[in-house]
């Protein structure tokens, strides 16, 4: 397959397709004219692929069986499932690095050939941080370990957002009050990246040759933001045009964290604000160093900080979620 191109027997698999990323990846690759497989626990209700007619493969990542199912045959397989929360680190554990170790058995035992493109987190680069973090970390050893480098692509996204996304619509709902926290040190670097833009970058690296590397994707500023840029790229996407910033203490989110994440474990619930995702939030540094930085010639240009916020904004609006 030559860089950047594809056509209609090229198929490619995909887990986590029916996510918030997976939704996109799919539109972009319905555009390259890819033949699509997904893995998916039911039927998908909202066709977001228009007229294609993907194969869908009913099952999970601890289904033997289907990953056979999923994989066999793939040119590349897209890997866009994980557990973004859950109730323990080992709860992580099963779902990011089993589950990947799974899906690279599968992939070992009847397609030979296929490119794994491993869509990780940036939040793998520390995984010291928290229970998820570290269940990255694991989950791109396993993908190595399993199938080399010759055949693997590692991609670590920062925080993407876009229509459709459930966690990042917190900078919008902040960014809405008069008076607006931030949410860390005034030295913090954060990358983002818009949900169409990551899922350009991830279809054009499954259909080139693998690059057996761990790279990292960011926007057109993968030095990142401060969180004041961010609130206040927010605040001017949802019409808010005075409002009044103040630091929110370090101490009291490290307390919010560990109280809502111990009620979480007591009652075997899972939840997105934890003591490992605060420490995640209070890191000063995830920018994207230049040597770390995933290129595709193929994909197009990204967009802005303000131009997707306000998109995404707009978005919020019209569904209502605003």
């Amino acid at each position: 397959m030559t860089s950047g191109t594809a056509s209609s027997s090229f198929t490619v698999a995909v887990t986590g397709a029916t996510g918030f990323l997976g939704r996109h990846v799919l539109a972009a690759l319905v555009a390259r004219g890819c033949k699509l497989r997904l893995l998916a626990r039911r039927e998908p209700a909202d066709a977001s692929w228009g007229d294609a007619t993907p194969d869908v493969v009913l099952g999970a990542l601890d289904d033997a069986v289907a990953l056979r199912r999923l994989v066999s045959g793939a040119d590349a397989v897209l890997h866009l499932a994980g557990a973004i929360k859950a109730y323990s680190d080992e709860a992580f554990m099963r779902v990011n690095r089993d589950g990947t170790r799974a899906l690279a058995e599968a992939m070992a035992d009847v397609a030979p050939s296929a490119h794994l493109v491993h869509v990780s987190s940036l939040a793998a680069r520390h995984p010291e941080l928290s229970g998820y973090a570290a269940s990255k970390r694991a989950s791109e050893q396993a993908a190595f370990e399993v199938l080399g480098s010759a055949r693997v692509s590692v991609i670590r996204p920062p925080a993407i957002y876009g229509p459709g996304d459930r966690e990042t619509i917190v900078f919008f709902e902040l960014a809405s009050s008069r008076f607006v926290p931030l949410l860390g040190k005034p030295t913090a670097r954060i990358s983002l990246i818009h949900v169409a833009d990551a899922a350009a970058l991830l279809v054009a690296r499954a259909v080139s040759p693998p690059t057996g590397k761990v790279q990292a994707i960011s926007d057109d500023c993968p030095d990142g933001y401060g969180w004041k840029q961010i609130l206040e790229a927010a605040a001017r996407a949802v019409g808010n045009r005075a409002p009044s910033y103040f630091q929110l203490p370090s101490g009291l989110m490290r307390g919010v964290g560990g109280g809502v994440g111990a009620i979480a474990k007591l009652i075997g619930k899972s939840d997105i604000i934890s003591t490992g995702k605060i420490r995640e939030l209070l890191h000063e540094d995830w920018s994207v160093p230049e040597t770390e930085l995933l290129r595709e010639p193929a994909a197009p240009p990204r967009q802005s900080l303000a131009a997707g916020f306000a998109s995404t904004a707009q978005w919020y609006r019209q569904a209502g979620w605003l």
